[in-house]
């Protein structure tokens, strides 16, 4: 707990960063920046410049709550057909191909630090440098995920020399550092957003994948930008609940909400197993939606309006049956993400969500530049008849979903969490834990957790629950229909989930961080 500011990410020399920040003066945006510029060196394998980045801010002066879109659009040359004449039946999952959107994330730390910024953006990323070029000590998170993924990242000599810098994934402890990256974030230090997305970096990116086999032009770079938009948000017994829109996810977690506020959620605080059940029933059928609908708005028709209605949440719920459970095939997804939130003390606030999709996402680093581009792209269809079909210029399909809570008019509560897609599962047990049961927020946060659906890529419809549900409650979900499979405590898969809860009557700022990722909660 805190009164003149907090920050809470998955890592903890990240959050220190941010602390760092908002004690030299910084706003809020200043230290999401600054965590995030971090969390790209000191946790690379789920998140970094050549990545993604969505958020909401609460801006405290003009009491208005903003959506800042960071996601990237596919190059102009990235079409069906050109995947269909390669022999490609779906786009790759890694490597060049893999590589359709460009980066979206530095154009947004640029966006939001120009309209919100106190610091310069130098200052914001002096700390990310200097963990870049000096060095810092392995976590254990990237230790594992190196060691797993050390297929894909040996294929690419400049990626394994980077991050297997002996042949061998790095041990947890040992110091890494990354030369190019440092020189590649003073480049942004020192010309904003023209030192990445044009002159010698946007240069070096198009080179190496040319070079790797892939397609950009110089005009994809220097031509994208991100934009702001209007958040969507409905109501939930009283608190008003806010999202990123499409391509965001985040309405799947709105409509969650909508739909459980047709049934009593507090009395299932001593039966857990119901209160699963529930949530998972009512997340079948939002994806159902999401799914049929979710891609760029400026490619296709979304009825938000109508899937964010009373009436058909009303509708939804009564397909629920509370004594069997629905079968459904939800799509896989990656789980590369990193969720962050920020509260200075003039009470602005931060949700940002920044993700590279895939751990390490395509498994390519653009050459001297340092930067580990994304594979958000490979999410696109190359059919032509599907909604988020591959299309040039396009933003793809997101699962990155920043969230807020308000009540009477103020932010109450700033949460996010990464894990593709049990994000909206984990905002959705965030949120009722909080509203429902009555929980602080390190509880909501630390309590039991589930995934439903596939992620990482796993060929799997089991509902995945972590261990401390106990023996009692995995029987009664698996009695209820839903195909149980049990996980470890406290687990990577159900995601790292972060939040700060605003005191309205006295301002104190309570942060807790996920005991399943490597992060603090840090405040002053």
């Amino acid at each position: 707990m805190a009164t003149r500011g907090m920050v809470s990410s998955p890592h903890y020399l990240a959050s220190l960063a941010g602390l760092s920040v908002l004690q030299n003066g910084g706003s809020a945006v200043d230290a999401a920046i600054a965590v995030n510029a971090t969390l790209g060196v000191v946790y690379p394998h789920m998140t970094g410049m050549g990545g993604d980045a969505f958020w909401l801010i609460y801006d405290a002066g003009t009491d208005a709550l903003h959506a800042l879109n960071g996601s990237g659009r596919s190059a102009a040359a990235a079409t069906c057909e050109l995947y269909r004449k390669g022999g490609h039946e779906v786009i790759p999952s890694r490597g060049a191909m893999s590589a359709v959107t460009v980066p979206g994330a530095v154009d947004s730390w640029c966006m939001a630090h120009e309209r919100f910024g106190r610091l310069s953006l130098a200052d914001n990323l002096a700390g990310a440098i200097a963990y870049a070029r000096d060095g810092y000590p392995v976590s254990a998170g990237q230790a594992a995920f190196t060691t797993m993924t050390a297929d894909v990242l040996s294929k690419h000599k400049t990626t394994a020399r980077i991050f297997m810098p002996e042949g061998r994934a790095p041990k947890t402890g040992e110091i890494m550092r990354f030369p190019a990256l440092a020189e590649t974030m003073e480049a942004v230090a020192r010309q904003g957003r023209k030192g990445f997305y044009e002159g010698a970096v946007a240069e070096e990116i198009i080179r190496s994948l040319d070079a790797a086999g892939g397609y950009w032009q110089a005009e994809d770079l220097k031509g994208h930008r991100g934009s702001w938009d209007d958040p969507v948000g409905v109501d939930y017994r009283g608190y008003s609940c806010f999202q990123h829109p499409p391509n965001s996810q985040g309405f799947a977690h709105l409509m969650i909400l909508n739909i459980l506020e047709n049934f009593d959620v507090a009395a299932l605080k001593s039966d857990p197993a119901a209160y699963v059940h529930l949530v998972v029933e009512a997340t079948k059928l939002a994806f159902v939606d999401r799914d049929r609908y979710l891609t760029d708005p400026e490619h296709a028709e979304i009825p938000l309006a109508d899937l964010l209605s009373k009436e058909y949440a009303a509708e939804l719920a009564s397909r629920i049956n509370m004594n069997s459970a629905h079968p459904a095939q939800p799509v896989p997804m990656g789980q590369d993400t990193t969720a962050t939130v920020v509260v200075d003390g003039d009470g602005n606030a931060v949700s940002i969500i920044q993700s590279l999709y895939h751990e390490f996402g395509s498994g390519l680093v653009a050459g001297d530049s340092g930067v580990l581009l994304q594979n958000r792209g490979s999410f696109f269809s190359l059919d032509e008849g599907h909604v988020n079909r591959l299309e040039a210029g396009k933003r793809c399909f997101h699962t990155l979903m920043p969230g807020m809570m308000f009540r009477e008019g103020k932010p109450l509560l700033v949460y996010g969490t990464m894990g593709g897609e049990g994000q909206p599962q984990t905002s959705t047990a965030v949120a009722t834990r909080f509203v429902d049961f009555g929980d602080d927020v390190q509880v909501a946060i630390d309590s039991p957790r589930w995934l439903y659906g596939r992620t990482w890529g796993e060929d799997t419809r089991n509902l995945r629950v972590e261990a401390q549900f106990g023996d009692s409650v995995t029987a009664s979900l698996g009695q209820l229909g839903h195909p149980v499979e049990v996980i470890e405590p406290w687990s990577d898969l159900v995601g790292h989930a972060a939040a700060i809860r605003i005191d309205p009557d006295n301002g104190v700022l309570s942060g807790a961080a996920d005991p399943r990722g490597e992060g603090i909660a840090a405040g002053w």
